[in-house]
């Protein structure tokens, strides 16, 4: 049996460089993304206009991920990154100026959501862009070890880029902060442009759009690995998002303060790091399938654990661990998805998971804000963990090819 190599994939220079281009473009958009909400908040004092930004980026991101999808396979991938990156730079530059002290006032909103509404329009081929991208500076025995990587780096600089703002907005404020947005998309396109052009694996160049979508859907419905695993990460963030509630649990549940609220949503994150680090030197392929399922199951456990807790360190506890699962599943998730997926289909797959899971923290917010409202707070988060633990049982029954999926043989 052939010795696992944990850092097989970082062994490929320009995979180095592409998880340097997705840390600055995931750090950028997640600091843009918190600045842009103390702005607008600040402007206004109406916590409906927070919500507004989440629609304003999510709808056009996922209207538009099918024709993103047939696009992204029909085009080179570096140079289309390239390009998306540059629509990034110009409408965090255009953020960026927006918020000069002498604009800052209520008619500056309207051009805040026009731009934010414009990054949705980009988010939409970015998504498949980078998937399809990363097929192409990897040779396929080290898929399953460079999605581990990617999703490592994706985790830490999503969480690095909240932290960054905060800490950036009270220093240096709103402003200079998008300044900083605008400094680490620049780096994100000087790396990718130590990238050589790739090149189009897709035998149907031309082929008419309608046909193309279709033979999209078609894939992910028939293949059923791929369709279970979307299936469960979509119900998962629905159901089990108990974090939109974390305000309520850090102020009137476990009355921590704004200092424990800070480790309550750390928590998570940090589960979800630690995981995926540990997956790189002990891959998860072997009996996949039943450590996807477990892994999701666990975590609604966490769930309905951390909402029935009125102790602070048993929460702290269980969101650490409900990271800790949610890790597996992500690492697991992006393998199938990887090793599954042919090259030719790479866009169109990943913008018809982008379907299913694009908007699932958006509307596992607005679940967990409607239960909470009309089952109140600790029902609400307790109801999405059971949800979350029936949808993996009516996974496992309905997909057993899933549940049976074992990756060594793929590699």
């Amino acid at each position: 049996m052939q010795k696992n190599d944990p850092y097989q994939a970082l062994r490929f220079k320009e995979f180095n460089t592409f998880l340097i281009v997705r840390f600055a473009l995931v750090l950028a958009w997640s600091m843009q993304f918190v600045a842009i909400e103390w702005q607008v908040y600040s402007l206004t004092k109406n916590p409906w206009s927070l919500g507004l930004i989440g629609l304003m980026e999510v709808i056009p991101a996922v209207c538009l991920a099918l024709f993103a999808g047939h696009i992204v396979d029909q085009k080179e991938k570096r140079n289309l990154l390239i390009k998306c990156i540059l629509a990034f730079f110009v409408i965090s530059t255009g953020l960026f100026l927006v918020t000069l002290p002498q604009y800052a006032n209520k008619s500056s909103l309207y051009v805040i959501y026009i731009l934010v509404f414009c990054g949705g329009l980009v988010r939409a081929f970015i998504s498949p862009t980078i998937f399809s991208l990363l097929a192409l500076v990897i040779p396929k025995k080290a898929y399953s070890n460079g999605a581990t990587w990617s999703s490592s780096t994706w985790q830490m600089a999503s969480v690095l880029g909240p932290a960054i703002a905060g800490f950036s907005i009270y220093k240096i404020g709103v402003h200079w902060s998008l300044c900083l947005v605008v400094g680490f998309s620049v780096l994100a396109l000087i790396a990718l442009l130590n990238i050589k052009k790739k090149p189009i694996h897709n035998p149907k160049i031309g082929e008419p759009i309608f046909k193309s979508l279709k033979e999209g859907i078609r894939f992910v419905k028939n293949e059923k690995i791929i369709l279970g695993a979307i299936t469960l990460d979509m119900i998962a963030v629905l159901f089990g998002g108990a974090v939109a509630l974390l305000p309520v649990f850090a102020q009137d549940i476990l009355k921590v303060g704004p200092e424990g609220f800070g480790v309550l949503r750390a928590a998570p994150a940090v589960g979800a790091f630690l995981t995926m680090i540990f997956s790189a030197y002990f891959p998860l392929n072997k009996n996949a399938g039943y450590k996807l399922l477990s892994a999701i199951f666990g975590f609604g456990v966490c769930i309905i654990v951390f909402g029935m807790s009125n102790i602070y360190w048993i929460s702290v506890l269980a969101l650490f661990f409900s990271g800790v699962t949610d890790g597996v599943s992500m690492v697991i998730r992006q393998t199938i998805m990887q090793l599954k997926t042919p090259d030719a289909m790479r866009g169109r797959v990943s913008s018809v998971e982008s379907i299913f899971t694009g908007s699932s923290n958006e509307l596992g917010a607005f679940e967990s804000g409607l239960t909470a409202k009309l089952m109140g707070t600790v029902s609400a988060v307790i109801f999405g963990g059971c949800m979350t633990l029936a949808t993996v049982v009516t996974t496992g029954i309905a997909f057993p090819t899933l549940r049976k999926l074992d990756l060594t043989d793929e590699e």
